[in-house]
Protein backbone atom coordinates (compact mmCIF):
# COMPACT_ATOMS: atom_id res chain seq x y z
CA UNK A 1 0.00 0.00 0.00
CA UNK A 2 1.01 3.60 -0.48
CA UNK A 3 2.74 5.70 2.17
CA UNK A 4 1.53 8.94 0.59
CA UNK A 5 -0.73 11.45 2.32
CA UNK A 6 -3.50 10.64 -0.16
CA UNK A 7 -5.73 7.68 0.68
CA UNK A 8 -5.26 5.06 -2.05
CA UNK A 9 -6.71 1.62 -2.55
CA UNK A 10 -5.00 -1.30 -4.21
CA UNK A 11 -7.40 -0.83 -7.12
CA UNK A 12 -6.41 2.86 -7.45
CA UNK A 13 -2.76 1.88 -7.68
CA UNK A 14 -3.42 -0.95 -10.13
CA UNK A 15 -5.42 1.29 -12.46
CA UNK A 16 -2.79 4.02 -12.30
CA UNK A 17 -0.02 1.50 -12.99
CA UNK A 18 -1.91 0.28 -16.04
CA UNK A 19 -2.39 3.87 -17.26
CA UNK A 20 1.29 4.59 -16.90
CA UNK A 21 2.34 1.32 -18.47
CA UNK A 22 0.17 1.90 -21.55
CA UNK A 23 2.53 4.75 -22.48
CA UNK A 24 5.81 4.14 -20.70
CA UNK A 25 6.15 0.61 -22.09
CA UNK A 26 7.20 2.31 -25.32
CA UNK A 27 10.40 3.50 -23.61
CA UNK A 28 11.23 0.28 -21.78
CA UNK A 29 9.31 0.62 -18.52
CA UNK A 30 7.84 -2.57 -17.09
CA UNK A 31 4.46 -2.83 -15.39
CA UNK A 32 6.33 -3.35 -12.10
CA UNK A 33 8.25 -0.10 -12.67
CA UNK A 34 4.97 1.72 -13.20
CA UNK A 35 3.40 0.15 -10.09
CA UNK A 36 6.25 1.55 -8.00
CA UNK A 37 5.64 5.17 -9.05
CA UNK A 38 1.83 4.89 -9.29
CA UNK A 39 1.19 6.04 -5.68
CA UNK A 40 3.38 9.08 -6.29
CA UNK A 41 1.75 10.12 -9.56
CA UNK A 42 -1.69 9.60 -8.01
CA UNK A 43 -0.80 11.84 -5.09
CA UNK A 44 0.65 14.55 -7.32
CA UNK A 45 -2.39 14.54 -9.61
CA UNK A 46 -4.79 14.69 -6.65
CA UNK A 47 -3.01 17.57 -4.92
CA UNK A 48 -2.75 19.38 -8.25
CA UNK A 49 -6.54 19.44 -8.47
CA UNK A 50 -6.94 20.56 -4.86
CA UNK A 51 -4.54 23.48 -5.33
CA UNK A 52 -5.76 24.46 -8.82
CA UNK A 53 -2.25 23.90 -10.11
CA UNK A 54 -0.88 22.80 -13.45
CA UNK A 55 2.39 21.04 -14.18
CA UNK A 56 4.46 21.98 -17.21
CA UNK A 57 7.11 19.54 -18.41
CA UNK A 58 9.79 20.32 -20.93
CA UNK A 59 10.47 17.62 -23.51
CA UNK A 60 13.88 16.89 -21.99
CA UNK A 61 12.66 15.80 -18.55
CA UNK A 62 12.03 12.14 -17.83
CA UNK A 63 8.97 10.37 -19.30
CA UNK A 64 7.48 9.52 -15.90
CA UNK A 65 6.97 13.27 -15.37
CA UNK A 66 5.82 14.02 -18.92
CA UNK A 67 3.30 11.18 -19.11
CA UNK A 68 2.61 10.69 -15.43
CA UNK A 69 1.75 14.13 -14.09
CA UNK A 70 2.24 16.90 -16.69
CA UNK A 71 -0.73 18.84 -18.01
CA UNK A 72 1.31 20.20 -20.91
CA UNK A 73 4.64 19.16 -22.39
CA UNK A 74 6.73 20.74 -25.10
CA UNK A 75 9.23 23.58 -25.48
CA UNK A 76 9.71 26.32 -22.92
CA UNK A 77 7.95 29.27 -24.54
CA UNK A 78 5.00 27.22 -25.75
CA UNK A 79 4.48 25.90 -22.24
CA UNK A 80 4.59 29.38 -20.71
CA UNK A 81 2.01 30.63 -23.21
CA UNK A 82 -0.25 27.66 -22.43
CA UNK A 83 0.02 28.35 -18.71
CA UNK A 84 -0.87 32.02 -19.18
CA UNK A 85 -4.08 30.97 -20.93
CA UNK A 86 -5.29 28.80 -18.04
CA UNK A 87 -7.07 29.84 -14.86
CA UNK A 88 -4.60 27.93 -12.68
CA UNK A 89 -3.43 29.58 -9.48
CA UNK A 90 -0.12 27.74 -9.45
CA UNK A 91 2.41 26.57 -12.04
CA UNK A 92 4.96 23.86 -11.34
CA UNK A 93 7.53 24.09 -14.13
CA UNK A 94 9.51 20.87 -14.56
CA UNK A 95 12.31 22.21 -16.69
CA UNK A 96 15.08 24.68 -15.89
CA UNK A 97 14.89 27.92 -13.97
CA UNK A 98 14.91 30.40 -16.88
CA UNK A 99 11.81 28.64 -18.26
CA UNK A 100 9.96 29.18 -15.00
CA UNK A 101 11.02 32.83 -15.11
CA UNK A 102 9.44 33.13 -18.56
CA UNK A 103 6.23 31.65 -17.18
CA UNK A 104 6.30 34.21 -14.36
CA UNK A 105 6.89 37.06 -16.84
CA UNK A 106 3.75 36.05 -18.73
CA UNK A 107 1.70 35.07 -15.65
CA UNK A 108 2.67 37.56 -12.92
CA UNK A 109 -0.40 36.82 -10.79
CA UNK A 110 0.25 33.07 -10.63
CA UNK A 111 2.56 31.32 -8.18
CA UNK A 112 5.36 29.73 -10.21
CA UNK A 113 7.63 27.13 -8.63
CA UNK A 114 10.48 24.88 -9.77
CA UNK A 115 11.20 21.37 -8.49
CA UNK A 116 14.95 22.07 -8.27
CA UNK A 117 16.44 25.55 -8.02
CA UNK A 118 19.80 24.12 -9.17
CA UNK A 119 18.33 23.20 -12.57
CA UNK A 120 20.25 25.80 -14.52
CA UNK A 121 21.24 26.17 -18.17
CA UNK A 122 24.67 26.73 -19.69
CA UNK A 123 23.21 29.28 -22.11
CA UNK A 124 21.20 31.23 -19.55
CA UNK A 125 24.10 31.07 -17.09
CA UNK A 126 26.58 32.04 -19.81
CA UNK A 127 25.59 35.70 -20.06
CA UNK A 128 24.52 38.38 -17.59
CA UNK A 129 22.58 41.60 -17.93
CA UNK A 130 25.85 43.48 -17.38
CA UNK A 131 27.42 41.57 -20.29
CA UNK A 132 24.55 42.73 -22.52
CA UNK A 133 24.91 46.34 -21.40
CA UNK A 134 28.61 46.21 -22.32
CA UNK A 135 27.74 44.88 -25.78
CA UNK A 136 25.23 47.69 -26.25
CA UNK A 137 27.88 50.25 -25.28
CA UNK A 138 30.37 48.72 -27.71
CA UNK A 139 27.84 48.51 -30.56
CA UNK A 140 25.42 51.42 -30.01
CA UNK A 141 22.19 51.38 -31.97
CA UNK A 142 22.48 47.71 -33.00
CA UNK A 143 19.36 45.72 -32.03
CA UNK A 144 19.86 43.02 -29.44
CA UNK A 145 18.19 39.69 -30.23
CA UNK A 146 18.03 37.38 -27.22
CA UNK A 147 17.42 33.67 -27.51
CA UNK A 148 14.65 32.65 -25.12
CA UNK A 149 17.23 30.56 -23.23
CA UNK A 150 18.18 33.56 -21.11
CA UNK A 151 17.34 34.96 -17.69
CA UNK A 152 14.64 37.54 -17.14
CA UNK A 153 17.32 40.15 -16.46
CA UNK A 154 18.95 39.49 -19.84
CA UNK A 155 15.60 39.53 -21.64
CA UNK A 156 14.99 42.92 -20.05
CA UNK A 157 18.10 44.29 -21.83
CA UNK A 158 17.09 42.90 -25.24
CA UNK A 159 15.03 44.48 -28.01
CA UNK A 160 13.36 41.21 -28.97
CA UNK A 161 13.41 37.57 -27.92
CA UNK A 162 13.41 34.62 -30.32
CA UNK A 163 12.99 30.86 -30.21
CA UNK A 164 14.64 28.25 -32.39
CA UNK A 165 11.36 28.06 -34.31
CA UNK A 166 10.98 31.75 -35.17
CA UNK A 167 14.51 33.14 -35.10
CA UNK A 168 14.95 33.23 -38.91
CA UNK A 169 11.64 34.99 -39.46
CA UNK A 170 12.20 37.59 -36.76
CA UNK A 171 15.80 38.38 -37.63
CA UNK A 172 14.86 38.85 -41.29
CA UNK A 173 12.15 41.35 -40.29
CA UNK A 174 14.43 43.58 -38.22
CA UNK A 175 15.21 46.91 -39.88
CA UNK A 176 18.95 46.65 -39.45
CA UNK A 177 21.77 45.12 -41.45
CA UNK A 178 23.50 44.17 -38.21
CA UNK A 179 22.23 42.48 -35.08
CA UNK A 180 23.68 41.44 -31.74
CA UNK A 181 22.63 37.83 -31.17
CA UNK A 182 22.94 36.42 -27.66
CA UNK A 183 23.98 34.11 -26.15
CA UNK A 184 24.27 31.01 -28.38
CA UNK A 185 27.34 31.11 -30.61
CA UNK A 186 26.25 28.00 -32.51
CA UNK A 187 22.84 29.41 -33.32
CA UNK A 188 24.51 32.63 -34.45
CA UNK A 189 26.65 30.58 -36.83
CA UNK A 190 23.52 28.88 -38.15
CA UNK A 191 21.85 32.26 -38.68
CA UNK A 192 24.75 33.36 -40.85
CA UNK A 193 23.90 30.55 -43.27
CA UNK A 194 20.20 31.43 -43.59
CA UNK A 195 20.13 35.26 -43.38
CA UNK A 196 22.09 38.10 -44.96
CA UNK A 197 22.51 39.98 -41.68
CA UNK A 198 25.87 40.78 -40.12
CA UNK A 199 25.75 39.04 -36.77
CA UNK A 200 27.68 40.06 -33.67
CA UNK A 201 27.67 36.98 -31.47
CA UNK A 202 28.53 35.99 -27.92
CA UNK A 203 30.61 33.03 -26.80
CA UNK A 204 28.15 30.77 -24.99
CA UNK A 205 26.84 27.35 -26.03
CA UNK A 206 24.44 24.66 -24.86
CA UNK A 207 26.27 22.00 -22.87
CA UNK A 208 24.17 19.32 -24.58
CA UNK A 209 24.10 20.37 -28.23
CA UNK A 210 27.70 21.60 -28.29
CA UNK A 211 28.80 18.07 -27.36
CA UNK A 212 26.96 16.22 -30.11
CA UNK A 213 29.66 14.57 -32.20
CA UNK A 214 29.51 15.01 -35.98
CA UNK A 215 30.98 11.51 -36.34
CA UNK A 216 27.82 10.11 -34.77
CA UNK A 217 25.83 11.39 -37.76
CA UNK A 218 28.01 9.47 -40.22
CA UNK A 219 27.96 6.37 -38.02
CA UNK A 220 24.15 6.49 -37.86
CA UNK A 221 23.88 6.67 -41.65
CA UNK A 222 26.27 3.73 -42.07
CA UNK A 223 24.58 1.62 -39.40
CA UNK A 224 20.92 2.36 -40.01
CA UNK A 225 20.90 3.06 -43.74
CA UNK A 226 17.56 4.70 -44.45
CA UNK A 227 17.38 7.24 -41.63
CA UNK A 228 16.21 10.86 -41.49
CA UNK A 229 18.40 12.97 -39.22
CA UNK A 230 16.99 16.07 -37.52
CA UNK A 231 19.28 18.42 -35.60
CA UNK A 232 18.66 21.32 -33.26
CA UNK A 233 20.07 24.65 -34.38
CA UNK A 234 22.03 24.86 -31.12
CA UNK A 235 24.38 22.19 -32.56
CA UNK A 236 27.82 23.12 -33.94
CA UNK A 237 28.17 23.83 -37.69
CA UNK A 238 30.01 20.57 -38.39
CA UNK A 239 26.94 18.69 -37.13
CA UNK A 240 24.39 20.82 -38.98
CA UNK A 241 26.30 20.34 -42.24
CA UNK A 242 25.64 16.59 -42.11
CA UNK A 243 21.91 16.41 -41.27
CA UNK A 244 18.69 16.44 -43.28
CA UNK A 245 16.83 19.15 -41.38
CA UNK A 246 17.69 21.84 -38.82
CA UNK A 247 14.83 22.66 -36.46
CA UNK A 248 13.85 23.32 -32.88
CA UNK A 249 11.79 20.88 -30.83
CA UNK A 250 8.43 22.03 -32.21
CA UNK A 251 9.75 21.92 -35.77
CA UNK A 252 10.98 18.37 -35.28
CA UNK A 253 7.56 17.29 -34.05
CA UNK A 254 5.86 18.99 -36.97
CA UNK A 255 8.15 17.19 -39.43
CA UNK A 256 7.35 13.83 -37.85
CA UNK A 257 3.61 14.54 -37.96
CA UNK A 258 3.75 15.59 -41.60
CA UNK A 259 6.03 12.77 -42.81
CA UNK A 260 4.54 9.42 -41.80
CA UNK A 261 6.79 7.77 -44.37
CA UNK A 262 9.84 8.60 -42.22
CA UNK A 263 9.96 5.46 -40.10
CA UNK A 264 13.47 5.74 -38.67
CA UNK A 265 14.54 9.12 -37.32
CA UNK A 266 17.67 10.25 -35.52
CA UNK A 267 17.34 13.27 -33.24
CA UNK A 268 20.53 15.26 -32.78
CA UNK A 269 19.36 16.90 -29.58
CA UNK A 270 18.93 16.02 -25.90
CA UNK A 271 18.21 12.32 -25.48
CA UNK A 272 14.92 12.87 -23.63
CA UNK A 273 13.18 13.98 -26.81
CA UNK A 274 13.62 10.52 -28.31
CA UNK A 275 11.83 9.07 -25.26
CA UNK A 276 8.95 11.52 -25.57
CA UNK A 277 8.50 10.92 -29.29
CA UNK A 278 8.77 7.14 -28.86
CA UNK A 279 5.65 7.32 -26.71
CA UNK A 280 3.78 9.80 -28.91
CA UNK A 281 4.71 8.08 -32.20
CA UNK A 282 4.95 4.36 -31.34
CA UNK A 283 4.97 3.38 -35.02
CA UNK A 284 8.36 5.08 -35.57
CA UNK A 285 11.89 4.22 -34.49
CA UNK A 286 13.77 7.06 -32.83
CA UNK A 287 17.51 7.15 -32.37
CA UNK A 288 18.70 9.54 -29.68
CA UNK A 289 21.97 11.43 -29.51
CA UNK A 290 22.99 9.83 -26.19
CA UNK A 291 23.76 13.31 -24.77
CA UNK A 292 21.84 14.06 -21.58
CA UNK A 293 21.15 17.45 -20.01
CA UNK A 294 22.36 17.27 -16.40
CA UNK A 295 20.11 20.19 -15.47
CA UNK A 296 16.87 18.82 -16.90
CA UNK A 297 17.47 15.49 -15.24
CA UNK A 298 17.46 17.18 -11.81
CA UNK A 299 13.67 17.13 -12.13
CA UNK A 300 12.22 14.10 -10.33
CA UNK A 301 8.71 13.08 -9.29
CA UNK A 302 9.41 13.52 -5.57
CA UNK A 303 10.81 16.99 -6.18
CA UNK A 304 7.70 17.83 -8.21
CA UNK A 305 5.57 16.70 -5.27
CA UNK A 306 7.60 18.78 -2.81
CA UNK A 307 7.33 21.91 -4.99
CA UNK A 308 3.60 21.35 -5.31
CA UNK A 309 2.84 20.65 -1.65
CA UNK A 310 5.24 22.83 0.27
CA UNK A 311 7.84 24.69 -1.80
CA UNK A 312 10.84 26.25 -0.13
CA UNK A 313 11.07 30.04 -0.55
CA UNK A 314 13.91 29.69 -3.08
CA UNK A 315 11.77 27.40 -5.24
CA UNK A 316 9.21 30.18 -5.74
CA UNK A 317 10.09 32.37 -8.73
CA UNK A 318 10.25 36.07 -7.93
CA UNK A 319 11.10 38.75 -10.52
CA UNK A 320 11.37 42.47 -9.71
CA UNK A 321 8.49 44.21 -11.46
CA UNK A 322 10.68 46.66 -13.38
CA UNK A 323 12.67 43.77 -14.85
CA UNK A 324 9.53 41.75 -15.55
CA UNK A 325 7.94 44.61 -17.48
CA UNK A 326 11.05 45.17 -19.61
CA UNK A 327 11.46 41.45 -20.25
CA UNK A 328 7.82 41.18 -21.27
CA UNK A 329 8.34 43.91 -23.86
CA UNK A 330 11.01 41.80 -25.58
CA UNK A 331 8.67 38.80 -25.52
CA UNK A 332 5.75 40.86 -26.81
CA UNK A 333 7.95 42.11 -29.65
CA UNK A 334 8.67 38.47 -30.51
CA UNK A 335 4.96 37.64 -30.59
CA UNK A 336 4.40 40.65 -32.87
CA UNK A 337 7.19 39.86 -35.35
CA UNK A 338 6.79 36.11 -35.21
CA UNK A 339 3.30 36.15 -36.72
Amino acid sequence: MSTTSVSLSDQDIEEEAERLYSELKNVGWTYEDCAIIAPLTLEINQIKKEKNAIILAHSYVTPDIIFGVADFSGDSLGLSKKAAETDADMIVFAGVVFMAETAKILSPDKTVVVPDIEAGCSLADGITAEDVRKLKEKYPGIPVVAYVNTTAAVKAEADVCVTSANVEKIVSKLDSDKIIFIPDKNMANYLRTVTDKEIIDYDATCVVHDNINPDSIEIARERFGEVVILAHSECPPDVLDKVDLVEGTSGMKKYIEEHPEAKRIMLATECGLADRFSVEFPDREFIGSCVMCPYMKRNELRKVLKALKNPDPEQIIQIPEDIRIKAKKSLDKMFELGQ
